[in-house]
């Protein structure tokens, strides 16, 4: 798996703010990619070195949808918290 397709997108929720400034970082990772594929990715793009990281996969939620109100299932997620050792990540605002 290429090194740009593995991480989507970096979340900029409250909770992964204020989680930024203790050197946590939150990114939606591709579903196939593991633990080794993140840290390698993280510490090639962004230049840092990686201490830990936990995997969640975030259940997609049921809506009712359209104008018979049927039941549609949004995608599940892959979240990857990035603890990182040195250095920090510029992407997630500073509070």
């Amino acid at each position: 798996m290429k090194i740009n397709t593995i991480l989507i997108a970096p979340v900029l929720t409250e909770k992964a703010t204020s989680a930024a400034q203790k050197k946590v970082y939150t990114f939606e990772v591709d579903k196939q990619s593991n633990k080794n594929q993140v840290k390698h990715a993280v510490e090639t793009i962004y230049g840092v070195k990686v201490a830990g990281i936990r995997i969640v996969i975030r259940k997609g939620k049921i809506k009712r949808v359209g104008k018979k109100m049927t039941a549609k299932k949004a995608m599940d997620n892959k979240l990857a918290m990035v603890t990182v050792k040195e250095g920090t990540i510029s992407l997630f605002p500073q509070v």
